[in-house]
């Protein structure tokens, strides 16, 4: 290399780093902005395609317990028709930077051509999916922090261009902290609407065909499917979230597997409200095929007070004194539990108190469950 083509290199280096330092201070600012999950997406998927330029890109909400998809935002990615099979590849067929193999990842993103050597049709959702609809690179991530994995990034681009450099992925890789905490944030501290939620006491129940049709819903269902996805209608995609319960359940039944609680995900509505969908496959006693049952109703603090407690930094033994808080139990009940005292109980009750800028039990559930939209299950005979 000459002198002058090591001073271009080196521009380009020094450019190259300033054009990501920007873009990770802007995203800084986008995470304590106060951002909905759709709002604060759209402006981060098109913050990082400053730094790194992508042609298309999809950014999944996660339920860190389970790793299913919650929803999505997606801007010029794969057509609406193919998510039906990109969710059932995802969750049960192999291919190269699943999302779950990357949060466990030490770096937790990775780009297609890298992972495959330049071969990118050995990935299978590259040769059914990608490729027909004009893409070739992708560079995925999953977005972690402290307090588990919230969401999944993908950055595509199409045939032609140039493949993601290693720069490029690791400098999303960097990003998925701070990416996992603005999720976290834009999930779990936004304020609920004025809209009123739907009947506690509704369930929702759908009947999806083998191809993942709907063959029946009630009305409970139609009314939360309209919340999820507005105007969804007969041959509308099912929401995101119904599309990951019912592909893992039917990788449960395949596997062997028994029970319904992996086939599950905790999901907020656009309103405010959060609900549990839970996914379990019928007999297949026509041979037409497997079809999977999908149930939705309302969330109980007791099943939200984990993923709730992670947005105040609680530490583990904070988080199952908010759980048994939750469901009701005194300080001498929790004190029994959890095989502590009854002063013990007390401080971790005072630093829960201090973390989430709440006074008493009553305080702190209606601040952890979002006020009136989740029922308060505080015991009447200890107040405090």
């Amino acid at each position: 290399m000459n002198p002058s083509q090591n001073s271009g290199y080196r521009q380009g280096v020094v450019a190259a780093a300033a054009a990501y330092e920007t873009v990770r201070r802007d995203i800084n600012a986008l995470v304590h902005r106060g951002l909905g999950v759709h709002d604060f997406s759209r402006a981060v998927t098109r913050t990082v395609t400053r730094a790194v330029p992508s042609d298309g890109t999809c950014l999944l909400t996660l339920d860190p317990a389970t790793l299913l998809p919650t929803s999505e935002v997606v801007e010029n990615g794969l057509p609406p028709v193919t998510m039906l099979r990109l969710t059932e590849i995802e969750q049960r067929e192999p291919d190269f930077n699943k999302f779950v193999v990357l949060a466990r990842s030490p770096q937790p993103a990775a780009s297609l051509s890298e992972a495959t050597a330049g071969e990118l049709d050995c990935s299978l959702r590259q040769r059914e999916l990608r490729r027909p609809s004009g893409f070739e690179d992708e560079l995925r991530a999953a977005l972690s922090g402290s307090t588990g994995t919230w969401g999944a990034l993908t950055l595509l681009r199409e045939a032609h261009r140039p493949h993601f450099t290693p720069g490029e992925v690791q400098f999303v890789s960097s990003l998925a902290g701070l990416l996992a905490d603005g999720l976290q944030r834009a999930t779990l501290l936004r304020p609920a609407t004025d809209s009123a939620p739907i009947d506690d006491g509704d369930t929702g129940l759908v009947l999806l065909a083998p191809d993942d049709t709907v063959e029946m819903a009630n009305r409970a269902a139609d009314r939360w499917l309209d919340e999820l996805a507005p105007g969804h209608g007969p041959s509308a995609r099912l929401p995101a979230a119904l599309r990951a319960v019912a592909s893992r359940a039917r990788a449960l039944a395949q596997d062997g597997g028994t029970g319904t609680d992996a086939a599950r995900a905790r999901v907020r509505t656009p309103a405010g409200g959060w609900i549990v969908i839970h996914g379990s496959v019928l007999s297949d006693r026509d041979g037409a095929g497997p079809r999977v049952a999908v149930w939705l109703e309302t969330a109980r603090p007791p099943e939200l007070a984990p993923l709730i407690a992670d947005a105040y930094g609680l530490t583990e033994r904070e988080r199952l004194v908010t759980e048994l808080v939750a469901q009701g139990f005194s300080t001498n009940e929790i004190s029994t539990r959890l095989h502590l005292s009854a002063y013990t109980v007390q401080d971790h009750l005072k630093s829960i108190f201090e973390k989430s800028g709440t006074g008493s039990r009553g305080d702190l559930v209606a601040r952890l469950f979002f006020d009136h939209y989740l029922p308060k299950l505080t015991s009447p005979r200890d107040p405090a």
